[in-house]
């Protein structure tokens, strides 16, 4: 296997804190609604093996508002469906014009091994439970819109840790610029040795204690099916870790509600949460196309 090619967004992990800063700065230049050209007739090609609506749809209008030609293919439907494997499907898309693929795959690590394989650029859509980098960008420059700075900021992760690619990029990023974040949720939602994804990581099982004082909560996604799968019944969960405005009003007075959707209001917060001045969620979405612009256009070799 050779390097994965230049522009490549594969993870959050390995990236320099001056990448990610970079990448933020170039979002803030970046505007839907005044389109610029930048990338006129490049190919880029949404890969998604899973169900997707924010992340999908902002990958292609941001590509689409800088000019480029977007090509959506999904699992079903296709040759994927037939049994053809990652790779061959990367050298057939390679070989009808793209020049990006944006890629979303159940399995950790498919990203890198396409990445790997090909002479463009790869960018990670979110894979398993891996990472989901654009999300962590696009939540770091929602909360930057807020706040100065996020060295010192505390920060509450409250829920399915464990399962979610969101929380370790979430992870890796705040640290790698001095937030203080605690991750909250019930033990079987926890990740083994947690505390090794970042220095500094805190564990708590107890969402009053998580959320006291912090800067921003960040709410996640928590599946049924999964939570039947633990001791720990529905309404023992939403009476544990539900985020209510009584917990809410725990943590500082401008604090951040974040959550990368979809919500299921009612588990993982209360109607009166996701619609509350707090709320950053509509926010969050609607900030990830300039940054996933960003993403584009520095993978293509455009982004000045």
């Amino acid at each position: 296997m050779t390097k994965a090619a230049r522009g490549s967004l594969l993870g959050i992990e390995h990236m320099e804190a001056a990448e990610i800063l970079g990448l933020l700065k170039l979002a803030r230049h970046m505007n839907p609604l005044k389109p610029r050209p930048l990338l006129r007739g490049k190919r880029v090609l949404l890969l998604f093996y899973e169900p997707s609506t924010r992340t999908r749809s902002s990958f292609e209008i941001a590509a689409k508002s800088m000019g480029a030609m977007t090509t959506l293919v999904l699992s079903s439907g296709s040759s994927i469906e037939k049994g053809e494997s990652l790779l061959d499907t990367a050298y057939t898309l390679r070989a009808v014009g793209a020049d990006v693929i944006v890629i979303r795959h159940p399995h950790a690590g498919a990203p890198l091994l396409m990445a790997n394989n090909l002479d463009i650029p790869v960018v990670n859509a979110g894979d398993g439970m891996h990472e989901h980098p654009s999300q962590a960008l696009l939540d770091a420059y929602t909360i930057l819109r807020h706040k100065k700075t996020l060295k010192g900021l505390q920060v509450a992760i409250v829920g399915d840790i464990f399962h979610s690619r969101v929380a370790r990029s979430a992870v890796h990023l705040l640290s790698k610029f001095g937030a203080r974040v605690t991750l909250c949720g019930p033990s079987e939602f926890l990740p083994e040795m947690a505390t090794s994804l970042a220095p500094g990581l805190r564990i708590s099982r107890h969402t009053e204690e998580a959320v006291r004082g912090a800067d921003v909560i960040m709410v996640l996604r928590v599946q049924k099916e999964r939570l039947a799968g633990t001791k720990i019944s529905l309404q023992d969960y939403i009476s544990r870790y539900q985020m209510t405005m009584a917990r809410l009003k725990l943590a500082k007075r401008d604090a951040m509600v974040m959550h990368p959707g979809p919500i299921i209001r009612g588990l993982e917060l209360t109607w009166e949460v996701a619609d509350c001045p707090q709320s950053a969620i509509v926010e969050e979405v609607r900030n990830g196309v300039p940054v996933r612009m960003a993403i584009l256009a520095k993978a293509l070799g455009k982004a000045r």
